[in-house]
């Protein structure tokens, strides 16, 4: 599976759960201790909008603080459908995945970053859906194939600070569930 799919995959499974969000829902808590279900969501809408312009090449100098705080309003499922609406086509433009973009960290390859933003909607669509008791959202293929991009960068995925360190799980854990663990989720107990 190649990213735009891989990504597409992700996007669907993050919009699902959105979608299954009732309004009592937006402030319960999710596996990322930090964040209610509404802040979640926020996050993702935030890495929405800035995916455009850091596929055109702009520094986070220039795109500034335009996607600073509370991005959805009053309505976060329409707050995440317009900013998914336009990350998607600008990951799907020609030559979007040909250069490099600006990050935290630096510069790294569109198509690093595109991986990257891949898990994100992945692993994020699990914490939201387990955070309203929705079904566990991540398909096992995109799970097979984001495992492969993961796994190698095992140590580098601890060290970044995103991630808890890996969690172990049963020989009879199921592929999302293998990925879960790899970035610090306990499938077992989501909400510890």
């Amino acid at each position: 599976m190649r990213l735009l799919e891989a990504h597409g995959m992700a996007m669907a499974a993050f919009d699902r759960v959105v979608h299954e969000v009732t309004e009592p829902q937006w402030t319960l808590p999710t596996p990322c201790s930090d964040w209610n279900a509404g802040d979640l969501v926020n996050h993702l809408v935030a890495e929405q909008l800035w995916a455009p312009w850091l596929l055109r090449g702009y520094t986070l100098a220039e795109v500034g603080d335009r996607f600073d705080g509370w991005l959805l309003g009053d309505d976060p499922v329409t707050a995440w459908e317009q900013a998914s609406a336009v990350a998607h086509a600008a990951w799907r433009t020609p030559g979007a995945l040909d250069g490099d973009v600006h990050v935290t960290g630096g510069q790294l390859p569109a198509e690093t970053y595109g991986w990257q933003m891949t898990s994100d909607l992945a692993v994020h669509s699990w914490d939201l859906a387990m955070s309203i008791d929705a079904s566990q959202p991540i398909e096992p293929e995109l799970a097979t194939v984001l495992l492969a991009q993961l796994e190698p960068q095992r140590e580098l995925l601890v060290e970044s600070g995103l991630f808890h360190a890996p969690v172990q799980v049963p020989d009879s854990a199921t592929e999302p569930e293998r990925l879960l663990a790899l970035l610090g989720r306990d499938p077992a107990k989501p909400l510890g």
